[in-house]
């Protein structure tokens, strides 16, 4: 879709910006069901995602319904790479969820910070794109502030590292995947759909399933669905009307947000060793966008 009509950008920016802000206030929900183990949070958020979806589908014309979803059972190749991609974003979930739980969102936001560098690094990798000057700056900076913190602690600060790398590959892997975000998200849900299901019968075999314990529980679990799906949902309205260097600058909302929640409302400690490291990844960000700015504006 064209991104001159200035209404369509209006009404992109505003759909972008709530789910971006959407993705940045969940920690408040995932704290406020913090009594639920994170394993039975993430397949409630699976079940009710994919129930949530199935009502987009059948009653928002505009998600193409359910007719070029079906067409995917005659595609191995495409199902075989949206159960990789399903097991990435799960996982992601996963320790999302954990870290949230564990009080170690400082460190969730910061991989979201550098997963715009990761995926630049991943596009040299292994779409052969080439590096900008400013980038390549830009990912050296980045790499001086995870150094900085392997230094700090003495260990690899894996939660950044992994949320940023999985959720890195799941853009890599469905950028090649020839179907549309609300019916990839879909196929994908529906694939992790079975794991869920098993998961929670277990948990209720073995007496500690949560839900169904007490009335704020059972109102609370659903809700995973709905914060999951509708942010992606507006997101892929307003990418679609979008210059890709807005998208650009908008995706530092939600964990700029994560930031905020995780020091000034969760109180985790926040040192001057995390704030120079932090300081390092945020230097990157600036170099990034500026080149992203400077790319767009020299672009036809």
């Amino acid at each position: 879709m064209s991104t001159d009509n200035p209404r369509a950008l209006r009404h992109g920016t505003l759909a972008a910006l709530a789910a971006f802000i959407t993705w940045g206030l969940a920690p408040l929900y995932f704290r406020a069901v913090g009594s639920v183990p994170p394993f039975e949070i993430v397949a409630h958020r699976i079940l009710w995602s994919l129930l949530f979806l199935c009502a987009l589908l059948a009653f928002v014309p505009a998600t193409g319904g359910f007719a070029a979803i079906w067409s995917i059972r005659r595609r191995p190749r495409l199902l075989g790479l949206l159960a990789i991609t399903a097991l990435l974003t799960g996982s992601n979930w996963l320790v999302f969820v954990w870290s949230i739980d564990a009080g170690r969102l400082l460190e969730a936001s910061l991989g979201y910070f550098i997963n715009p560098l990761v995926s630049v690094l991943l596009g040299w990798i292994f779409l052969g794109e080439r590096l900008r000057p400013l980038q390549r700056v830009a990912l050296a900076v980045a790499v001086a502030g995870v150094a900085w913190r392997v230094w700090q602690v003495g260990s690899l600060p894996w939660i950044p590292l992994f949320l940023a790398s999985t959720f890195g590959v799941y853009g890599l892997l469905r950028k090649r995947a020839p179907i549309d975000a609300i019916g990839g998200l879909f196929v994908e849900t529906a694939i992790t759909a079975p794991l869920a299901i098993a998961w929670l019968a277990w948990l209720s075999h073995q007496g500690a399933l949560a839900f169904g314990t007490s009335t704020y529980i059972d109102i609370m679990l659903p809700l995973a669905g709905v914060i999951t799906a509708i942010p992606l949902a507006l997101f892929a309205f307003g990418a679609r009307r979008l210059p890709l260097a807005t998208v650009g600058f908008l995706q530092f909302v939600a964990p700029s947000l994560n930031f905020l929640l995780a020091v000034l409302v969760f109180r985790e400690p926040f040192d001057s060793g995390q704030l120079i490291g932090f300081a390092l990844i945020w230097t990157a960000l600036a170099i990034y966008s500026v080149d992203m700015l400077r790319t767009a504006r020299a672009a036809p």
